[in-house]
């Protein structure tokens, strides 16, 4: 039923009626339930992206206009605060805390209706390589569980590699996005400083810290990359440049036949 292999992919299957926001949504459950040994998850948010699917559904069946981000199933890195869920840095000094507000790039995202289904286990506080180093136990690299999966972002990277999500935000200072998406055979962006806010994301080195994103092809990356950009209040360090059209500069690289972003 799900032969989708980018965002723009989806939504036209989406439009087309082969399945719903709640299929897909129960579909992706099955896939974090199959996968939980590799410990990719700290809190699946069932309950809650479930109603979320049925409201998305409805909306588009109303024939309203969608988001750019319209059911897309997606997971955030435990440093990476979202309103009234629990936010530790993999921390038993912060488990059990309740964030109170959501950080500006997780803002954006719902703003274009994704859904937020979990958040992804690390190394503690992001301080890590290999992802052993966590409250919650240690990920599995899913291509090989003998293998570490990289870090410290190491549960976002399994949770796109595995399959149980489309897309999962990660933090990179100095590798921590990059690293574990080579280690696991995904892509992972850390986008240029300043181009995404770092507001309500747990600081391990603020003046390196990024926001990042893992996918599995690079038309999503831009499609992820000019939702979660641009200038915040929150932010000063964010950069206030225009935010150019990423998945519009898409051209096919001459040697590999694969999109690569122009240089902008």
């Amino acid at each position: 039923m799900f032969e989708f292999s980018s965002i723009e992919q989806y939504h036209a299957q989406l439009k087309e009626g082969k399945f719903s926001c709640l299929q897909a949504v129960e579909y992706y459950l099955q896939q974090i339930s199959a996968a939980k040994h590799l410990n990719a998850f700290i809190e699946i948010y069932a309950e809650e992206v479930l109603q979320k699917a049925r409201e998305l559904d409805e909306y588009r069946k109303a024939g309203k206009s969608t988001g750019k981000l319209h059911g897309v199933v997606l997971a955030l890195k435990d440093v990476i605060c979202y309103r009234d869920h629990q936010i530790s840095a993999s921390s038993n000094i912060l488990k059990n805390i309740t964030s109170l507000y959501s950080a500006t790039a997780v803002e954006k995202l719902l703003a274009e209706e994704a859904i937020i289904i979990g958040n992804c286990n690390c190394d503690e506080f992001a301080m890590g390589s290999t992802n052993e180093n966590s409250a919650y136990g240690k990920v599995l690299n899913a291509l090989d569980e003998t293998k570490v999966p990289g870090g410290s972002s190491g549960g976002s990277v399994v949770a796109v590699q595995a399959g149980p999500c489309m897309i999962s935000l990660g933090s990179d200072t100095g590798g921590s996005v990059r690293q574990p998406a080579d280690f696991c055979g995904i892509i992972g962006m850390k986008p240029t400083y300043g181009r995404v806010s770092r507001y309500g994301l747990i600081a391990y080195a603020s003046s390196f810290d990024q926001i990042g994103v893992f996918v599995n092809n690079i038309s999503d990356v831009a499609k992820v990359l000019e939702v979660i950009s641009g200038p915040d209040e929150y932010d000063s360090t964010v950069s206030h440049k225009e935010v150019p059209a990423y998945s519009a500069n898409l051209v096919n690289e001459k040697k590999s036949g694969l999109p690569v972003l122009k240089k902008l």
